[in-house]
Parts: C-alpha cells; structure tokens; sequence
C-alpha cells in the first residue's frame, strides 16, 4: 500500500475535499445535530456546533498524515459546504490491507443516490491509487438503506454478527459487507 491521504476528489454531483474548520456550522445544521440521521450511528448527535467545530479540530489536524483519510461530501451544484462525511473509521490495516468504510449524510440529501456515488468513488481512489487488499463496511440490520448503498457499490454482503456491535440504539446486531480488489 502506498498512502496518499484525503486527497480532493471528484464525481459527476460530488467534490470530496478535505474537512476545513469553517465547515463546522455546516456540520452541525446539516447532519450531525439531527437525530434521525444519527440513529443508528456510534456517535450521539451533537448538541451545538462546538461540538461539531472540536470534532473537525480532531480531524483537521490529522490530514497531515498520509495515512488519514476522512472526506466532506459536497455538492457541485451547491454551496461548497458539507452535506456528509465519509472515510475509513480505523486506521488501514497494513498487515491485510484492508479498510473499514463508514459514511453519513444529511437527511435531506436520502435516496438520491449521493452516498453510494461517494462511497464507490472513495473504493476507487483506496483500490487503485493506494492499493487496499479489501474494503469492508457493516450496519444495523434496523438500517436497511445503508446495506443497500454498499450493495450498490458491489459489495457483497459476508454475514451477520449477532449483537456484536453498540449505536444509539443499544446492543444490536452488524451486518457486514466487503469487497476484493480482485473481484472488482
């Protein structure tokens, strides 16, 4: 693997571009203080834009290192503000080169197909310009949408642990998905 870290990318609708810490309002209005969207993630929803403002602290200040990877999800046809984030939730492994995807996106960008578009793009730059051996991502079962953006993007669905995993939920199951850079 050779690391690049959060390079800018694009796609037909979307710009993933690094976090900067002027999208902090950004962040709280449009994902990360509503609790919907936040439902069945690890995180709870943040209560003011200073929570959202030290978390782009945290994230900001890592993009120095090449092997960081977190992404604003931004429209094109928009202001050039986050509508969602995406990356790698832990560190690659090295060892099997594998990356564990997460992503969220705000409410009012649902079922219009934005996240599949930026996770397949975020596959393509992790397979072919870092050379990741593997990609996988899970969800609660609860949150079928989720399953069905990584199938979208030919993941291919590898089971489910039973009660393996904690959201805002409580304890629930993780169904994982994963793909192969041999079989894309």
């Amino acid at each position: 693997m050779e690391h690049k870290g959060t390079k800018r990318l694009e796609t037909k609708r979307l710009i993933l571009r690094p976090f900067t810490m002027g999208d902090g309002e950004a962040m709280y209005r449009n994902w990360a203080s509503d609790d919907a969207v936040t439902r069945f993630l690890t995180w709870p929803s943040h209560k003011n834009a200073s929570v959202s403002e030290a978390v782009l602290r945290d994230w900001t200040g890592r993009y120095e290192d090449p092997a960081y990877y977190q992404w604003a999800i931004v429209l094109k046809d928009g202001p050039d503000e986050p509508i969602g984030s995406i990356g790698p939730v832990n560190v690659i492994d090295p060892r099997i080169g594998m990356a564990h995807i997460g992503y969220c996106i705000g409410k009012a960008w649902w079922h219009q197909g934005i996240t599949a578009e930026a996770l397949k793009t975020v596959m393509d730059f992790l397979f072919d310009e870092v050379g990741v051996n593997k990609i996988e991502s899970r969800h609660d079962p609860r949150n079928p949408n989720s399953g069905a953006v990584m199938r979208k993007c030919g993941m291919q669905y590898e089971g489910t642990l039973r009660q393996s995993d904690c959201n805002n939920q409580g304890i629930c199951d993780a169904s994982y998905y994963g793909l192969l850079a041999s079989e894309r």
